[in-house]
C-alpha cells in the first residue's frame, strides 16, 4: 500500500472518485456533488484557510488501485481551545481492512504533528458543521444534502484505532408522505384561514416590494 498526497488536478479527481468502488453495492449511498467537495478545499472558497490549513491523501494497493482516502486540517482559530492543541481529519472512505484504515489515520496524525498538534478529531468537516460532520453510527438511510453517510463498519475502524466519542448528534427523518401530526394540521388551517396572510410567488419586476416584505 502507497499514500499519495493530492498536489495535482489529475490527484484531486481521483480523491472524488474513491467512494465509487466502496459503494457500488449499498442502495443508500448518494454521491455528493463534486463541485461541494471541491470547495472545501478551495483556497479562494472556503474561507478557513485565511486561518488553517488543510491536506488530502489517497490510499492505493499494490496495483495502484485506490482503496481509501482522508483529508486532515488545523484551524488556528479553535485548535488551541481544546485541552490539546487538536487538528481534524474528514472525508474519510476506506475498504473494510484496518491495516488500510490505519494507514490512512497514520498520515493524518504525522501531518498533524508536523503542524504542532497534539490530539486529532474526526471525522468532521474543515468548515461549518451543517456539512460533513459525524460518524454515522445508526439509521443507515439515503443521507441528506452535505450529510455524512458512511458504511456500519466504519465505526469499528475508528474504535480500535483509539477515537472516543465526544459527543453525540441525533438526527430525525419525517417522510414526506406521512400522516401530519393533528396539531400542525390546525396551526396550518388557522394561518390558512387568516385573511391578513396569503402565498404567492415572488415575480421579478417586484422583487423590491418582495425584499422590503420580507425585511418586514
Amino acid at each position: 500500500m502507497k499514500i499519495i498526497e493530492v498536489n495535482k488536478t489529475e490527484d484531486a479527481v481521483r480523491f472524488l472518485k474513491v467512494p465509487l468502488g466502496i459503494y457500488k453495492n449499498d442502495p443508500h449511498y448518494i454521491r455528493p456533488l463534486d463541485k461541494d467537495i471541491n470547495e472545501v478545499f478551495d483556497k479562494k472558497k472556503n474561507k478557513y484557510f485565511r486561518h488553517g490549513e488543510a491536506v488530502r491523501f489517497i490510499l492505493v494497493d499494490d496495483d495502484d488501485n485506490p482503496i481509501g482516502r482522508i483529508a486532515a486540517f488545523v484551524n488556528k482559530k479553535t485548535s488551541d481551545t481544546f485541552e490539546q492543541p487538536t487538528g481534524g481529519i474528514g472525508f474519510f472512505e476506506c475498504i473494510n481492512d484496518k491495516q488500510a484504515a490505519f494507514f490512512l489515520f497514520d498520515a493524518c496524525i504525522n501531518w498533524l504533528i508536523y503542524k504542532g498538534m497534539e490530539a486529532m478529531d474526526g471525522p468532521i468537516n474543515f468548515g461549518e458543521k451543517d456539512r460533513w460532520w459525524g460518524l454515522l453510527v445508526d439509521g443507515f438511510t439515503d443521507p441528506t444534502y452535505c450529510m455524512n453517510y458512511n458504511p456500519p463498519y466504519y465505526k469499528g475502524l475508528f474504535d480500535d484505532y483509539g477515537f472516543k466519542t465526544y459527543y453525540e448528534q441525533y438526527c430525525y427523518l419525517l417522510p414526506v408522505d406521512c400522516v401530519i401530526p393533528g396539531k400542525y394540521r390546525e396551526k396550518s388551517d388557522r394561518i390558512k384561514n387568516n385573511p391578513s396572510y396569503h402565498c404567492e410567488h415572488i415575480k421579478k419586476k417586484n422583487l423590491e416590494k418582495y425584499t422590503e416584505d420580507f425585511r418586514t
